[in-house]
């Protein structure tokens, strides 16, 4: 059994589903040409050792850039998430997205600000 996503005309993950290739190939789930496959272990591009934070040293595994989730975008290489604002840039090896401005590494808590495209100090609030 394999991971495999299902893709709208858009492009964009409708479903991920545990299945095998023999059944997507079968047409009982649509056009198998809809459903993509993709790895719960890859991440950035980059594959990890199954149920560790490890990078594999076999990184030929690593396939379609990132896991897919419903709402991703698969442009014929790999999946990327929703981009979260405008702003912000797809990297072209991880398909992640990044701040035009990195994130402050002073230890305090920020949120994007897209208005501003700057970084605005918060402070969360206490847990009950």
């Amino acid at each position: 059994m394999s991971h495999f996503a299902q893709i709208d005309t858009n492009n964009v993950v409708q479903q991920v589903l545990v299945i095998d290739q023999e059944e997507i190939n079968s047409y009982r789930w649509g056009d198998p040409a809809t459903w993509i496959q993709t790895s719960y272990n890859t991440q950035g591009g980059v594959y990890y050792t199954p149920n560790t934070d490890t990078p594999d040293p076999d990184q030929s595994k690593a396939f379609c850039k990132n896991y897919a989730g419903i709402g991703y975008t698969w442009d014929g290489v790999g999946f990327a998430p929703p981009q979260p604002f405008p702003s912000w840039i797809k990297d072209s090896f991880t398909y992640q997205w990044s701040a035009p401005v990195p994130y402050p590494t002073d230890g305090k808590f920020y949120r994007w600000d897209e208005e501003s495209l700057s970084w605005v100090e918060f402070t969360p609030p206490e847990p009950p």
